[in-house]
């Protein structure tokens, strides 16, 4: 049987929520074997275990807490990379948003389980005792998902304007980071439009300069890591791809350690590379949760990707013969595995 080629995209930050809740506990015996480590290493350091995390009554103060939301996501994503059918799809590239560029290094065998547990724990932990300010997520696109330009550059000049960063850059939305005055005085000056400006709980200005220290404490923990090589084309937030052939580890861990913490994330430039560059058959989004769906949809749009030119004629090409393959929603998931 003839593979399709696909591009894996692992979530970040915020993708486990309430409905995701007995994610694990999904997969049965076999699937929840693989995260026993996962669990031994988090009694041992006094955290809650991850299995008893996706069993408890979903809590924002527990579940979205850096140091708990992180090393769960993972074992989410991990689990269900685990599930897709390699019978049926050739996974030719990998890429993730944020912290879902951590999950793409140990799906694409660049850093071993234990590694990378180790990593996204510890940099989930980092601003544990106290967040270093915050972001703030606000839309850049119209009813019809198209980017409106010039709202864009009047946002980046307002960012500009009161010392913030532009965070992530997320397909129709704009990632805010910065420090909590500069982040209040943004929203001051912002449209209300449904839920935005939407000020994101439990979250540090990840991606800005602000992270530079974190950034100096994740590359002491991280001698102790060991990178390789991946077996699988990754793309970082920067929309370049390290490749099993061509990637200098030291460049790789100085990007992930320190360039990708202290500097924008741009999710639109790492989808964009997946499908220029790969020319996937289709996309498969790992869960928890399915926050990436709209972001890539808006992402295709803007480059006029498949044809697809609005929201609707996106709707219509999933309805009839969906290109992107989540596996948090029942149907899709039935496609992948």
């Amino acid at each position: 049987m003839k593979k399709s080629k696909v591009i894996v995209i692992c979530p970040g930050r915020g993708s486990y929520t309430r409905k995701s809740i007995g994610f694990i506990n999904k997969f049965g015996n076999n699937a929840k074997n693989k995260i026993i480590q996962f669990d031994e290493y988090r009694k041992s350091k006094g955290y809650i275990i991850i299995s008893e995390l996706d069993k408890m009554a979903f809590k924002s103060k527990i579940h979205m807490k850096g140091e708990n939301a992180a090393p769960l996501i993972f074992s989410c994503s991990k689990l269900d990379f685990d599930q897709i059918n390699k019978n049926k799809y050739d996974i030719i590239a990998i890429t993730g948003n944020s912290m879902g560029w951590y999950t793409s290094l140990n799906l694409a065998s660049s850093v071993n389980d234990k590694d990378a547990f180790h990593m996204i724990q510890n940099m989930g932990s980092m601003m544990k005792e106290e967040l270093i300010g915050g972001q703030i997520i606000h839309p850049i696109i119209n009813e019809n998902w198209e980017i409106k330009k010039d709202y864009q550059q009047h946002l980046l000049k307002l960012i500009k304007k009161h010392n913030a960063y532009l965070s992530i850059d997320f397909g129709g939305y704009y990632v805010i980071g910065g420090k909590l005055k500069s982040l209040k005085a943004i929203m001051k000056k912002l449209p209300k439009i449904d839920k935005y400006p939407l000020e994101v709980p439990y979250n540090g200005a990840f991606h800005t300069p602000l992270m530079k220290d974190i950034s100096k404490k994740a590359l002491k923990f991280s001698e102790s890591l060991d990178f390789q090589k991946p077996d699988i084309p990754m793309v970082d937030g920067n929309g370049n791809i390290w490749t099993p052939f061509s990637t200098n580890l030291s460049l790789l861990k100085n990007y992930t350690l320190k360039e990708q913490v202290e500097n924008s994330f741009n999710f639109s430039a790492s989808i964009e590379t997946c499908l220029k560059e790969f020319c996937p058959e289709k996309v498969i989004l790992l869960g928890p949760g399915n926050s990436l769906g709209g972001s890539i949809a808006q992402i295709m749009i803007n480059i006029n990707w498949l044809n697809i030119k609005s929201k609707n004629d996106f709707l219509e090409m999933q309805s009839d013969n969906p290109y992107i393959l989540s596996m948090s929603l029942d149907s899709q998931r039935e496609l992948v595995i």
